[in-house]
């Protein structure tokens, strides 16, 4: 099996200071640019999992580059180029400290949390007789504060989001109409693939008092898809969907008995386990682009990032 990358400790000129998100390390040069490494670390329920899936960093980057490239003309975007399979290179944005998630389905969180009595989701009302993995009448938008590292988003309105001064009203009414049509743009990817874009998160900044979409996106990691192929008859039966995400990593942890409470150990990952997951995001992302996934296996991969992202900044500087 390929060796995982769970760790980076590059020095790049002009480096002013390094980022270690669940996933991406981010590198600020000059407080202009970031250089955003994606490692093959894997986290759920907020908590980073204790070892790392081979070649998921390049799906998750070369997918998110993809769909940056495909919706710069509905939003500006943070992206200067991809150097490298794991590496996205781009401008440094002040960020907004809400995520907004587009959910077309009432699955994952939404439905557990429906199925416990909740008929609300982030100010929005929910109509009782719903089923799991039933589509909304039109698609929500159910944002979240960002949380800091090992603790959990927290769902919030709307309204609260403007009255707290996290977001100005002009900004916020600004940032949900990027959501949706990022939204529809991706579900029409999807679908001409034979996939459903179920729901979906979205992070945005400002640079130059514009507001850029940034980080990933339509990404398995940030995003949840169902096989079109058998949805309805899935659906109709009360069975569980075909999916591609990483809701898959989720449920197996919460047979295994753990959801990230307090007290709960993450259980033993086998071999077998990570590998299964590793062909998992290779399939998706062979699904939603289309393209033959090709692994970018050379020797030393930390030397080859670091070479490559070098020539990069010298380009930029």
């Amino acid at each position: 099996m390929a060796k995982a990358i769970v760790k980076t400790d590059f020095r790049f000129e002009g480096q002013k200071s390094l980022y270690t998100g669940k996933v991406r390390d981010v590198y600020n040069i000059d407080d202009q640019y970031l250089v955003m490494v994606v490692s093959d670390r894997i986290s759920a329920f907020d908590v980073v999992l204790p070892k790392g899936i081979p070649f998921k960093g390049q799906v998750l980057n070369q997918i998110a580059s993809k769909f940056l490239d495909a919706t710069a003309a509905i939003c500006p975007n943070w992206k200067i180029a991809s150097p490298d399979p794991m590496v996205t290179v781009g401008h440094n944005c002040e960020t907004f400290p809400v995520e907004m998630i587009v959910r077309a389905y009432l699955t994952g969180s939404s439905w557990r949390d429906y199925k416990a009595g909740a008929r609300s989701i982030c100010g929005i009302a929910i109509p009782d007789g719903m089923r799991e993995h039933q589509k909304f009448a039109a698609p929500i938008v159910t944002p979240t504060t960002k949380a800091e590292l090992g603790r959990h988003d927290e769902n919030i309105s709307k309204e609260e989001i403007i009255a707290q001064g996290f977001v100005s009203k002009e900004d916020y009414e600004q940032l949900e109409k990027y959501a949706l049509a990022l939204f529809a743009r991706g579900t029409e990817m999807a679908a001409k693939q034979g996939l459903i874009l179920v729901d979906t998160k979205y992070e945005f900044g400002k640079k130059d008092g514009q507001i850029v979409l940034i980080d990933e996106i339509h990404t398995p990691d940030s995003s949840r898809y169902f096989y079109a192929d058998g949805y309805q008859e899935r659906f109709d039966r009360g069975e569980q969907q075909r999916q591609l995400s990483k809701e898959f990593v989720r449920e197996w942890l919460m047979e295994h008995g753990f959801q990230g409470r307090p007290g709960e150990q993450v259980p033993e990952m086998t071999d077998e386990f990570v590998q299964s997951v590793s062909d998992r995001y290779i399939e998706l992302y062979e699904r939603i682009t289309g393209e033959k996934f090709e692994r970018a296996e050379s020797g030393d991969v930390l030397e080859r990032i670091e070479g490559n992202v070098k020539n990069m900044l010298a380009r930029l500087r």
